[in-house]
């Protein structure tokens, strides 16, 4: 009994880990996103040169969860002097893309005028608004739970080197901080 139960958690973790693993080494999918100045962003084609972070979300539920990464995401990646007390800085682009699809992509304009308004402008910079079709990075991303948000870190051709989903961790930071040093 001990040894079945053994078996099946390690069935459990090997295929949870999988399902984002399977994505690594795959090129990231073209994507077109609006900055909240309606600036055209194309990704992964206007981040080559550089590692990129991603994290995207497509529903609302998933908002608390991508909440917990934006303060360690912002203090490690983005504020100036990040680097500053370590031994190196990183040169990395970071992207948050919430996703309106189907009837929500009427919301976009909306989902802009909030951020102008209650996000730190410091923030602006790094969060890409998509409008369009949810099926085709659903299916190349596999998206495979609505309610979390995805994240992929992308090397400086656009091959994606790392992905994981749900809630910020200091360890799938510590695999992130990893790629890029």
């Amino acid at each position: 009994m001990k040894l079945k139960l053994a078996i099946l958690s390690l069935l459990s973790f090997a295929l949870f880990y999988t399902v984002d693993a399977q994505v690594v080494g795959n090129n990231f999918p073209a994507l077109e996103a609006e900055t909240v100045e309606d600036a055209v962003v194309n990704l992964p084609e206007d981040t080559k040169g550089k590692y990129t972070l991603l994290g995207m979300a497509y529903s609302k539920k998933s908002e608390d969860d991508l909440n917990t990464w934006f303060s360690p995401v912002y203090n490690k990646f983005i504020r100036e002097n990040a680097g500053l007390f370590s031994s190196f800085g990183y040169d990395v682009n970071v992207y948050f893309i919430p996703m309106f699809t189907g009837i929500n992509a009427a919301a976009t304009g909306t989902a802009k005028n909030k951020a102008l308004k209650n996000i730190d402008p410091k923030l602006l910079p790094y969060i890409l608004f998509y409008k369009g079709k949810l099926k085709p990075y659903k299916e190349a991303l596999e998206f495979e739970k609505k309610d979390v948000p995805y994240f992929f870190v992308l090397d400086k051709s656009g091959k994606i080197i790392y992905a994981t989903s749900g809630k910020y961790t200091e360890d799938k930071m510590s695999e992130i901080e990893a790629l890029l040093e």
